[in-house]
């Protein structure tokens, strides 16, 4: 796993884009804070970039980086939830602006699978995350179900955890309003 994220590392720090695993299924990724190479993963996937995508943070304490004010009860879901959880947070700040919603939120979620965790905390920046296939297919649910299309047209594909034939499962998804309101979009 070393050597995968060395070299993942490197085309992050570059401004490229990787396949890899995450703490759900395998993901696009970039430099959040790169325009750039966001703009590549709208291309790669075919998909309007009105349509957001998600970050990953290895730890809550770097919330208070990207997010202009945190609710306090975020902590408390990050802390309780059993399964992966995206929430999407007003006020994103410090990110690419094509990575933002129009109505200025953002969706992030806390790994803490081994390979995106110790990327990312290396990195020192949150890594985009955004699911393995072209817009409106089904997303795959391991490494062996992604379409070539995709393997062939990132700079680097992880090898670490390719043989896992696990189905994984989406993160739950939640929506915070700045004064604590919560609205579920997926269970």
């Amino acid at each position: 796993m070393h050597d995968d994220v060395k070299a993942a590392l490197e085309v992050l720090q570059n401004g490229g884009v990787i396949l890899y695993p995450t703490d759900t299924i395998w993901g696009i990724g970039c430099d959040a804070c790169n325009e750039e190479a966001v703009k590549r993963i709208y291309a790669i996937k075919n998909r309007v970039d009105s349509k957001s995508m998600l970050v990953l943070l290895e730890n809550a304490a770097l919330l208070d980086r990207y997010i202009d004010e945190v609710p306090e009860i975020a902590f408390d879901l990050i802390e309780v939830t059993d399964k992966p959880l995206t929430i999407i947070y007003d006020g994103a700040k410090n990110l690419a602006r094509n990575l933002i919603a129009d109505d200025g939120s953002i969706g992030i979620r806390i790994t803490t699978e081994a390979f995106s965790s110790d990327l990312i905390r290396r990195f020192k920046r949150p890594v985009v995350s955004t699911s393995a296939n072209i817009s409106d297919k089904p997303s795959p649910a391991f490494f062996a179900e992604i379409d070539q299309e995709i393997i062939d047209s990132v700079d680097y594909v992880v090898k670490y955890r390719q043989e896992d034939t696990h189905k994984a499962v989406p993160s739950g998804i939640i929506k915070l309003g700045r004064g604590g309101g919560i609205k579920i979009i997926r269970p």
